[in-house]
């Protein structure tokens, strides 16, 4: 269709040009009349920058396999395309939406090259200011995203210390207690070395400490009422029968799993005058047994502990794989532990039945704990306490992960800007404002799939929606989300 300088002109675009300018413009490009359909489509190759004359336009981004509706105007001059043409190949030249119409509608087309001329040849120091914004925003991007992670690194690596000193000092504290009862047994076989014992008596012993070191691998969990009543009544059978402090040996017996039977027992193999020793000597054995089973528990919680904080950071593994969220919630939930803090009750609601998904498993687990940090944070707001629900499900052909919270909701003021990048309601130095546009960018850029929320006081969730499947065309991709 002819190009009218006049016409283009009227434009807010182009209304401070000179006549000279629009009849350049009008050469190089081109007015071209488009149907109710589709202009360009979203990662294609930018070719072209449109300035609307007359018609309605739609811009929509994709998001997993959904397009979705992010303007839609009939203003006269309204502009898209290639708008980064001038920039060069030190970007992707590739259409950042898709852009449609919805009733015929004129467009002033110039193609991308043309618009990169025009732009750095009208306008030098623009082009300059713009590209340092551009690179200097992306370079904040980038700088200020390490700078979270740190911080999140900082923050699960002071949990994780935490996590590791609990069972570490146990460990320390039952091998001392250890070393005190073997000093104790080593004594109590001397004594025994000088005749205290007949060998048909010493026998006895020994077969009943065999039994009794099974019986503490076997020993029943019992309730605080049912051990408080063992213990009554094994101190009470030990007083009767003369063995001095029966109520300091009584909760070690208990929590043996040792009761009055077996007390019989050992009284029917030796004589009265025998017992009590009889008695100290197996304590011996049950408090060495006991030590032992907690240094092991310590040991494998702290094993336990290192090998959530593998699954975590994934040093092992390849950053693209075949993965199970379910483990990859479970260390991250590990990792943060410590954060939660005694307040903040965490239910787990998983569907065991979903299968793995290919994933970059290191950055889910960002993603998780972006959201299980603000989850926190939000429920600090008020008294401190709540409950974070992580649940996993189906929908469709798709892996749901839903982290809610009970905290206060997030007002309907700001929620269009939460995915903002360095947006934040958190106070000065307590966040960066890249959590969730860091996480916005793992989920839909690099995985193809889709985040959203919804908020209200006392219910708020942020849901997380995987492909079940890899695209055939998706490959590894190691460049920074």
């Amino acid at each position: 269709m002819e190009c009218l300088p006049d016409e283009i002109g009227s434009l807010f675009l182009f209304e401070k040009l000179t006549p000279e300018q629009l009849g350049r413009l009008c050469e190089a490009g081109r007015v071209e009349r488009y149907e109710p359909g589709t202009v360009y489509a979203e990662g294609d190759p930018a070719t072209c920058f449109y300035v609307m004359v007359e018609g309605t336009v739609v811009l929509s981004r994709r998001v997993g396999g959904d397009d979705v509706e992010v303007t839609r105007t009939s203003q006269r001059g309204v502009y898209a395309g290639a708008m980064q043409a001038y920039l060069g190949d030190r970007v992707p030249q590739v259409y950042n939406n898709s852009l449609r119409v919805t009733e015929p509608t004129r467009f002033f087309v110039l193609p991308a090259d043309t618009f990169a001329d025009i732009m750095r040849d009208w306008f030098p120091m623009a082009v300059h200011l713009l590209e340092g914004l551009f690179f200097g925003v992306k370079s904040t991007q980038q700088a200020v995203g390490q700078r979270e992670r740190l911080l999140a690194l900082g923050s699960l690596s002071a949990g994780l210390t935490h996590e590791l000193n609990n069972p570490a000092a146990a460990a320390v504290r039952a091998t001392a207690t250890l070393r005190e009862r073997v000093g104790k047994m080593r004594r109590k076989l001397r004594i025994i070395s000088e005749g205290a014992y007949d060998r048909e008596t010493l026998a006895g012993l020994i077969e009943i400490q065999e039994r009794t070191a099974e019986r503490v691998a076997k020993a029943p969990v019992l309730s605080p009422l049912e051990a408080s009543d063992r213990e009554d009544l094994l101190a009470d059978w030990l007083d009767d029968h003369g063995v001095e402090e029966g109520w300091r040996i009584a909760p070690t017996f208990v929590q043996a799993g040792l009761d009055t039977d077996w007390l019989e027992q050992v009284a029917a193999a030796v004589d009265e005058e025998t017992l009590p020793s009889a008695v100290g000597w197996l304590n011996y054995t049950v408090e060495t047994e006991l030590l032992m089973d907690e240094i092991q528990d310590s040991a494998a919680r702290v094993s336990h502990l290192v090998d959530a904080a593998k699954q975590y950071s994934q040093l092992d593994r390849a950053p693209f794989q075949v993965a199970d969220v379910h483990e990859l919630l479970d260390s991250t939930l590990l990792m943060l532990s410590g954060k939660l803090g005694r307040g903040i009750r965490v239910v787990k609601d998983y569907d065991r039945t979903l299968p793995r998904v290919p994933a970059y498993p290191a950055e889910l687990n960002q993603v998780w704990t972006n959201l299980v940090d603000n989850a926190v944070a939000a429920m600090r707001e008020t008294d401190g306490e709540g409950t974070l629900t992580v649940r996993t499900a189906r929908e469709n052909d798709r892996l749901l992960v839903e982290f809610g919270d009970t905290g206060p909701g997030i007002p309907a003021e700001i929620r269009d800007r939460v995915f903002d990048p360095f947006f934040t309601t958190k106070p000065v130095g307590e966040g960066t404002g890249l959590g969730l546009d860091i996480s916005w960018r793992i989920v839909v850029n690099k995985h193809h799939g889709s985040l959203r929320f919804d908020s209200e006081p006392g219910d708020t969730r942020f849901q997380v929606l995987l492909p079940l499947t890899a695209p055939a065309s998706d490959h590894p991709q190691e460049e920074p989300v």
